[in-house]
């Protein structure tokens, strides 16, 4: 019978070779217990814990380069100090000389060499025992294809003595909850499962009963693991241990994570209670068959193990009928939920306003929801929601374990202790985490399974940078769609029953409302709800967008274009809420300098807000010092602007007028004129030259308000930040 499809294991490139006449000096790790090292066969001093840390993670990852942002989260667990990097270059200078104790200064050395932004520790199977361990069961897996099954046992066996007790064993906590020592971790208990398998065919259960055994205690909350020992208690004449051994099991999984056995496990049990009445069957028979069906999935395309009722969690929202487009950004994230890798798997996506970032997130979980049968979570985190403050992540723990299977009362008080059972109870499982509208880092932290059987998916309006440093996140930004994409989305909405969707009403349509998806979608629903009435009287309708808002208002507030804005702007600080304000009339482009002369704002504040702006998701930053708006934002600034206006006429004027003054004299002969409005508002007015020119300088970003020559924008700036009346109540967002 043919071996189940076994866990890869990862190549490793032998040790650095040596010049010709270089006298021949070895140095051996040994990393599958306590971390130890030798040079000519004497043991080697490792130093400080944070030394010997640096060098477990290089071990573990042998072969492979280990980025400096993975050791410095290793060394200070997401909080490390301005000086971490130069402390992670000292160990490892430190760690160097060690090996090689004559090696000159600023030397690359033979071992530890820098490499892909991180360092690499070159070894061969003959330097490292984990090396060995895998060069072993690559051995065994031959020799199971080969038909020779006891062969296979024995090799596995002789993999699995390589473990002298868990990976790093004197390291502490860290190195057992840390992502790189935990996937060795898992790979040891991949192993010993494939072992057990393989001593059940050719009836041999002796031979491996110690080593399943061993693990079996390292994990004791693994139910595969924990499957495996029953069945082979049960195929070495040990029944009685066996179904004591499941009750044990029964009542700790409850007790610790307050769920009941899965499928597989009981599937085990049950097996083992029909051999009280039968002896399992000799190799090659159907009782063999059943024995590798009860342990999840071990003979060929064995479905996966139904998890147990009540859950499996199926909490995303309704997929979106009429999504199109964004196909690029779908193969971006299909590849990576496609990657068999040793990390968890992170998808963080990140736009303006209204940019369509929580449709693409469900969308793309509804195509890949049959990748992670054991269920797929969802919440809105309202990093910048209407319906409160963000959400707590301790609170979002609790309601993913009861979602899981955890009763209420068996959930932990502290948020961190709710982070462990979580990363606990999706060790073994393949779910998928949506967390929508996050805020930043802090809050996604402690909602990240550990395993990477999951993947999560994050929409934000900020780039996460953060996420992707400490976490390998994949970083997407969201645009407005290209306008034939945009015609597209909006036609998809409309249906096929508008006979009069010309393509120049559709297009001008598209263009008012910026290709805004948001806006798209309002727009659509206000021409469904009046079939009656041709599109060319929408499109006159949206003609007033650059001076309000008006045209996108959904009857469902909260979910309107301004509402949706209102919600970024009320996050910001009093200078980057002055500044918002007085975008619309500094000109279709922004440099610092002008934000700074317009604002009165030092120079490094104004920086400040302005990356503020750009972290809400109201300003894009094209390059050089410059901003970029869309023209639905600009128009909101300039409602904002006019409401402080009517509220306050007294100080507005005067305020205004030192505010442009000061933006023209650096623009001295670039503005035609400064014109007065009712109410005391003044607007600079391009010269038809000068506008041409800075649409020809600025980059084009997609979906930016670049008015017509001498176009004028309308609101003056308050000092304190203020929602129109319309917005400044909206309901919650759907």
């Amino acid at each position: 019978m043919p071996m189940p499809m076994p866990m890869p294991m990862p190549m490793t490139p032998p040790g650095p070779a040596l010049a010709a006449g270089t006298p021949q000096e070895t140095v051996r790790f040994s990393l599958l217990g306590p971390l130890r090292a030798w040079r000519d066969g004497t043991e080697l001093p490792l130093g400080p814990r944070q030394q010997r840390l640096i060098l477990a993670a290089l071990l573990a990852r042998a072969g492979r380069p280990v980025p400096l942002a993975d050791l410095v989260d290793l060394l200070w667990e997401g909080d490390p100090p301005t000086s971490a990097a130069n402390a992670v270059h000292r160990y490892v200078g430190v760690l160097r000389r060690l090996l090689e104790p004559d090696l000159p200064a600023r030397n690359a050395g033979r071992w530890l060499v820098r490499q892909d932004g991180g360092y690499l520790l070159r070894v061969g199977a003959g330097e490292l025992d984990l090396l060995r361990f895998r060069a072993l069961v690559r051995q065994a897996r031959e020799k199971a294809a080969e038909g020779d099954a006891h062969e296979a046992v024995r090799r596995f066996g002789e993999a699995l003595s390589q473990w002298q007790g868990r990976c790093a064993a004197d390291l502490g906590p860290v190195a057992g909850a840390h992502r790189v020592f935990a996937t060795v971790e898992r790979e040891h208990a991949s192993v010993v499962c494939e072992t057990a398998a393989a001593a059940l065919r050719c009836d041999s259960p002796g031979p491996v009963l110690l080593s399943v055994r061993q693990a079996a205690q390292r994990h004791p909350l693994d139910q595969r693991l924990q499957a495996h020992l029953l069945l082979v208690l049960g195929a070495d004449g040990k029944q009685a241990e066996a179904l004591t051994l499941y009750q044990d099991i029964r009542g700790r999984l409850w007790r610790e994570l307050g769920v009941r056995p899965g499928a597989e496990l009981r599937a085990a049990y049950e097996r083992v209670l029909r051999q009280n009445e039968q002896r399992p069957a000799v190799p090659g028979n159907s009782g063999e068959e059943d024995v590798l069906r009860a342990v999840g999935g071990q003979t060929p395309h064995a479905p996966v193990p139904a998890a147990e009722p009540g859950s499996v969690p199926a909490q995303l929202p309704a997929d979106l009928p009429c999504f199109s487009g964004r196909a690029r950004q779908m193969e971006q994230a299909l590849a990576l939920a496609g990657e068999t890798s040793d990390a968890l798997r992170v998808l963080a996506l990140d736009g303006i306003p209204g940019v369509g970032k929580t449709a693409l997130a469900v969308h793309f979980a509804h195509r890949v929801a049959a990748r992670f049968p054991d269920g797929q979570l969802f919440v809105d985190l309202r990093g910048f929601g209407s319906g409160g403050s963000p959400r707590d992540p301790g609170e979002v723990l609790c309601e993913f374990l009861e979602a899981l299977g955890v009763r209420r009362w068996r959930v932990p008080a502290s948020t961190e202790s709710r982070a462990a059972l979580f990363r606990s109870v999706l060790a073994d499982r393949k779910v998928l985490v949506v967390l929508d509208n996050a805020l930043d880092l802090k809050q996604i932290r402690p909602l990240l399974p550990g395993s990477p059987l999951c993947m999560v998916v994050v929409t934000s309006r900020r780039r996460l940078s953060g996420l992707a440093a400490a976490h390998g996140a994949r970083l997407v930004g969201l645009d407005v769609p290209a306008p034939a994409e945009a015609a597209e989305s909006f036609l998809r909405r409309l249906g096929p029953a508008r006979a009069d969707a010309r393509a120049g009403v559709v297009e001008d349509i598209v263009e008012r409302c910026g290709r805004l998806p948001l806006a798209l979608a309002v727009a659509a629903a206000r021409a469904l709800a009046r079939p009656d009435q041709p599109l060319s009287v929408l499109a006159a309708e949206l003609a007033g967008t650059e001076k309000n808002l008006d045209g996108f208002t959904d009857d469902d507030r909260g979910n309107g274009v301004r509402a949706v804005l209102f919600r970024a702007y009320r996050t910001l600080g009093p200078e980057a809420a002055l500044t918002f304000r007085l975008l619309p009339h500094l000109g279709p482009e922004y440099s610092t300098a002008a934000l700074a002369d317009a604002t009165g704002l030092p120079p490094q504040a104004t920086v400040a807000a302005a990356g503020e702006l750009v972290r809400a998701g109201l300003l894009t930053a094209g390059g050089n010092g410059r901003y970029a708006a869309h023209r639905l934002v600009l128009a909101y600034a300039a409602e904002l602007a006019r409401a402080d206006a009517s509220r306050h006429p007294e100080d507005q004027e005067g305020r205004y007028r030192d505010a442009v003054s000061a933006g023209a004299d650096r623009l001295t002969g670039e503005l035609s004129a400064l014109r007065v409005v009712a109410g005391g508002v003044v607007e600079p007015v391009l010269s038809a030259g000068l506008a041409r020119r800075r649409r020809d300088r600025w980059p084009r970003v997609p979906g930016t308000h670049l008015p017509p020559d001498g176009a004028r924008q309308d609101g003056p700036a308050g000092s304190r930040p203020r929602a129109p009346a319309a917005a400044a109540h909206p309901s919650p967002a759907g």
